[in-house]
């Protein structure tokens, strides 16, 4: 993640994450064995553990890079058409938000903050006229929201003090609002007994190869003292690690002295498939189809293709329609109808160049856009009559098709 904050203004409402504990049930017990004896008794989940578990990191990076590649334009209407404009904004929007930030970077960040602790602030700073001219990314940990005399105000909490923000000047974007309206819910908060049930399920693969692939197991014997125990651990202990890191096949126990196997191994536990079940939770919690967190157990080449469609109408367009709405009443007001920022949702088919191309055939033979328009999304120089609408010729009113067999014989 990257911290914008080394200039001034800025920040954002405490986040719900932290260290959270997590109250272990016996098959967490089991998988939370770190060695001989000893257990955990339960997990403790932060958005930096989370990160660590693939599928977590997989889905947080995928939908953050999806829309921070997104092109984002600034448009106004003309009547029943509108144009794309240039002003300042715009660029801010596009290009750069401040001198030290580009406008993917700052996306890509924004919507990490979203679908990890649940929310999002940035700045608008604005000049003399009340125009928006940058904009600075806030830490979520150390804004306080709250209401005063019934409107919204952000409280930033700096080093030499703070700075209270009316909520006109805030971009702030939530997973899921409480319901007065100040708080939030976070994914990785909300959802931190199945995401420490990720974390604990691979800690316990970990530790198993980490042991030589040997499961937890008890030694019995004839002690005759506790320090007679203790050694007796230590040494065996000390055998397994060896017998692993030498490959051998064989432990030496003392005369008298056997081992019984306690706990259950991966395979008895069902590790992978629990791992599997784990990506699968993971990804309804971010409304992401597996395919995207590199799990194919269930895809085919018709259903994997299926997934695409879905993620974008139902997991790009939420992001995308929430994203717009704020940027568009926070930056251009309430009242101003006619300027509005846009996602271009066909940026996800920039590395599908056939189906591209065959969705401008289709509308160029349709007369929905000319020639000219579909070379300048390609980056491609204007041709004369390439302003043009066409239109295929083939459809013509029934009964007045050509008979060209009519004088035939």
């Amino acid at each position: 993640m990257l911290d914008f904050l080394t200039r001034k203004e800025t920040r954002s409402t405490p986040v719900p994450e932290g260290s959270v504990p997590v109250s272990a049930s016996n098959f967490l017990e089991l998988l939370n064995l770190s060695g001989i004896g000893t257990s955990a008794a339960g997990v403790n989940v932060t958005i930096e553990s989370a990160l660590g578990v693939p599928a977590i990191w997989a889905a947080v990076n995928f939908i953050g890079a999806s829309l921070a590649g997104l092109p984002l334009n600034v448009f106004e209407r003309d009547g029943d058409d509108r144009k794309r404009v240039t002003d300042p904004i715009a660029g801010v929007l596009h290009d750069a938000i401040n001198d030290e930030c580009s406008s993917f970077d700052w996306r890509k960040h924004l919507f990490e903050q979203v679908l990890t602790g649940g929310r999002a602030f940035t700045y608008i700073e604005r000049d003399g006229a009340g125009q928006a001219v940058d904009l600075w990314p806030l830490d979520p940990t150390k804004t306080k929201v709250e209401r005063r005399g019934g409107r919204k105000f952000y409280t930033h909490r700096e080093s030499n003090g703070s700075k209270t923000y009316p909520a006109a000047d805030i971009l702030d974007l939530a997973f899921m609002l409480t319901a007065d309206g100040l708080g939030h819910r976070g994914p990785i908060a909300h959802h931190r007994d199945s995401i420490a049930l990720a974390i604990a399920a691979t800690q316990y693969g970990s530790r198993f190869f980490q042991g030589g692939g040997v499961p937890p197991f008890a030694v019995t014997g004839g002690f005759q003292s506790s320090g007679a125990l203790k050694r007796a651990g230590d040494d065996l202990d000390a055998a397994v690690r060896k017998a692993s890191r030498e490959q051998r096949q064989a432990l030496v126990l003392p005369t008298g002295l056997s081992i019984e196997k306690i706990g259950a191994d991966p395979d008895k536990a069902q590790l992978v498939e629990l791992k599997r079940f784990s990506i699968e939770e993971i990804a309804r919690i971010y409304s992401l189809p597996p395919v995207f967190l590199q799990d194919l157990t269930h895809g085919t080449f018709s259903n994997t293709e299926q997934q695409d469609l879905h993620f974008v109408k139902h997991t790009v367009k939420r992001w995308a329609e929430q994203f717009e709405q704020e940027l568009n009443l926070k930056l251009f007001g309430r009242a101003n109808r006619d300027r509005f920022a846009e996602l271009n949702l066909d940026g996800l088919l920039r590395g599908d160049f056939m189906t591209r191309m065959s969705g401008y055939a289709t509308s160029i033979q349709n007369a929905i856009q000319t020639p000219n328009e579909i070379r300048r999304r390609e980056n491609l120089p204007a041709q004369a009559h390439g302003d043009d609408l066409l239109i295929q010729g083939a459809t013509v009113p029934l009964g007045s098709q050509a008979k060209g067999n009519d004088n035939a014989n």
